[in-house]
C-alpha cells in the first residue's frame, strides 16, 4: 500500500511541478477492496489524506516589493490601433459522453 501511495505522489508531484497553476498540495485517496452486500463503493472504504505531502513550499518574503508610481522612468510611449482584417466565429457542437462501460 505505501508503494502505491508513493507512486501516485510522484505522479501528483509531476504535475504540480510541470504546471504552473496546479498548486503545492499533494492530496491522496487510498480506496480499500471491501465486500458489503449489495454496495458498490463503501465510504468507510476510501481513507482521504490531506495533505499527503506538500510538494511546492512557499518561501517567505523579505522585503516590501511595491513600487510607488513614477519610480520606473518611460522611456517612450507608442500606442498603436489594432485592425482587424477578419473575423470568424466557429460553432462547436457539444459532444456527449460515453458511458457504455
Amino acid at each position: 500500500e505505501e508503494e502505491g501511495k508513493e507512486l501516485v505522489a510522484d505522479a501528483i508531484r509531476a504535475g504540480v511541478f510541470n504546471d504552473l497553476g496546479s498548486g503545492n498540495n499533494v492530496d491522496i485517496c487510498v480506496i480499500r477492496n471491501t465486500e458489503i452486500k449489495g454496495a458498490t463503493f463503501d465510504p468507510r472504504a476510501a481513507d482521504y489524506i490531506r495533505p499527503y505531502d506538500i510538494a511546492n513550499v512557499k518561501g517567505e518574503r523579505t522585503g516590501n516589493y511595491r513600487y510607488k508610481r513614477g519610480t520606473t522612468a518611460i522611456l517612450s510611449k507608442s500606442v498603436r490601433p489594432i485592425i482587424i482584417e477578419s473575423e470568424t466565429v466557429r460553432r462547436i457542437e457539444p459532444e456527449s459522453m460515453d458511458t457504455s462501460s
